[in-house]
């Protein structure tokens, strides 16, 4: 069977497609909590809540439990909704396979199990396929965020450039929660008529800096632009607890292995690029420019300083040395090899 997506999954419970069971599981809290949303939600009329919708939790319940309270028929209602949040904390899971074998159809089971999966190879799995739907909400990588944050806001019928997009991706990491908390509040804050997010838009909203952040510095230090460097660097250095030097160092080194992935490619088109680099077209001409400034030879070595200030950073061998010099002292060399 297919691995069933996100997108299905809410198709078909809007069309009242049902299933008798849906396990929800994996590292991404994200899909679990928008379709168990809309199960609790949209599923039953209000007026059948009452006696046909059952919420439970994993460190209060029991498999066997789960399993009497699923086997009720529904009280004047076509279907009961029965769904287990924390269901990552229940034990013994395996016996819910002979429930599984055997669903009520009138009974909508839906299990919230987050951060864990479920292993392919158990008999739970191959029923939970057979009989219901199993899905898996995978961690979007981070090299990802970027088009994920500009697809959300097409879908809303909102535009960003790259710059915005890296930006944010830079500051609000890879939790999709907080990327489409501080997305939804920007887009409140967009003028009538221009549904257009810029690095401006966020400086003033989000609080990031346009001109002092990781995505410029890596920008500037690619660009050998030594001015702009040391100014964010001393930026930086008076501002540590919103810029963590283990945050700017693992910046800097994606960048550089990346760029050193680029020299030995063969095939150096745009898109190839794009594809082997994993990342937005519009930033190949970065790579392009910065190739030219630092050698392969050049870009090994920096790949050594990093590691070696990423070790620092963590206290090993200079354990005086505060993050703000540190970080100084790393993007110097970086820019004098």
């Amino acid at each position: 069977m297919m691995a069933v997506s996100y997108e299905e999954i809410i198709s078909d419970l809007k069309n009242r497609i049902f299933k008798p069971v849906y396990f929800l599981a994996g590292e991404e809290p994200y899909y679990i909590d928008l379709i168990t949303e809309y199960v609790q939600d949209k599923v039953l009329p209000e007026a059948e809540k009452a006696f046909n919708q059952i919420i439970l939790y994993g460190d209060d319940t029991n498999i066997a439990s789960i399993i009497d309270t699923a086997r009720r028929f529904p009280m004047m209602a076509s279907h009961q909704v029965l769904i287990i949040k924390e269901a990552q904390s229940l034990k013994k899971l395996d016996d819910l396979v002979i429930y599984l074998e055997k669903p009520l159809l009138s009974t909508i089971l839906l299990f919230s199990y987050k951060y864990k999966t479920i292993d392919k190879r158990t008999k739970l799995y191959k029923t939970l396929e057979s009989h219901g739907v199993y899905f898996e909400s995978a961690r979007v990588r981070d090299y990802l965020i970027p088009a994920w944050i500009e697809r959300y806001l097409m879908a809303k019928g909102i535009k960003t450039d790259p710059s915005a997009s890296a930006m944010l991706t830079e500051y609000l990491g890879t939790d999709l929660h907080k990327i489409v908390n501080e997305l939804d509040k920007l887009i409140i804050t967009l003028p009538s008529g221009n549904p257009f997010i810029t690095t401006e838009l966020i400086e003033k909203n989000i609080g990031i800096s346009k001109d002092y952040n990781n995505f410029e510095l890596q920008k500037a230090v690619g660009e050998k632009n030594v001015l702009k460097a040391n100014m964010i660097v001393h930026y930086f250095a008076n501002n540590p607890k919103d810029n963590p030097i283990t945050l700017s160092v693992a910046s800097l080194f994606g960048f550089f292995s990346k760029l050193l992935t680029f020299h030995y490619l063969t095939d150096k088109s745009k898109n190839n690029v794009a594809a082997v680099l994993k990342i937005n077209p519009f930033f190949v001409k970065d790579y392009e420019s910065s190739a030219v400034k630092y050698n392969v030879s050049k870009t090994v070595q920096i790949i050594g300083l990093l590691r070696t200030y990423d070790l620092k950073s963590k206290g090993y061998g200079d354990p005086g040395t505060e993050p703000g010099d540190l970080l100084k002292e790393l993007v110097f060399r970086i820019l004098h090899l």
